[in-house]
């Protein structure tokens, strides 16, 4: 379920041309396929919703919250629900642990990879 309106669109390059240092940090280290040579896109609508990074190939999103999030908790909920029902996965990280703990992040996102073969996902890509 993919929505690509005008004005998602512009949201979305809105979004890309003003990334948090956080998103900008991670980005580093998911683009161009360098993490288990998985393609991450970034701003990606689904359905209403802009993820941060997402992953088509393993069904993946990662959503980086800066403090805005603690008080959006409902909202979260509601979107990873919508999401989970999409066959989605979400990791979720505050933006001050991208630089605090950012191996364990790529650590967890090849460990998602890894449960993601071992189901036999992988097979007949």
């Amino acid at each position: 379920m993919k929505s690509n309106s005008t004005k998602l669109k512009q949201f979305r390059r809105h979004l890309r041309n003003n990334s948090t240092p956080a998103e900008t940090e991670l980005w580093k280290y998911l683009k161009n396929k360098q993490v288990n040579g998985l393609r991450f896109r970034r701003q990606h609508p689904i359905g209403n919703y802009i993820l941060d990074f997402y992953c088509v190939q393993i069904k993946l999103a990662i959503e980086l919250d800066g403090e805005v999030h603690v008080y959006n908790e409902e909202y979260d909920l509601k979107r990873d629900t919508f999401l989970n029902e999409q066959g989605i996965s979400v990791l979720r990280y505050e933006n001050k642990f991208v630089f605090e703990f950012l191996e364990q992040i790529l650590e967890e996102i090849e460990e998602f990879y890894k449960g993601w073969l071992k189901r036999g996902k992988g097979q007949g890509k």
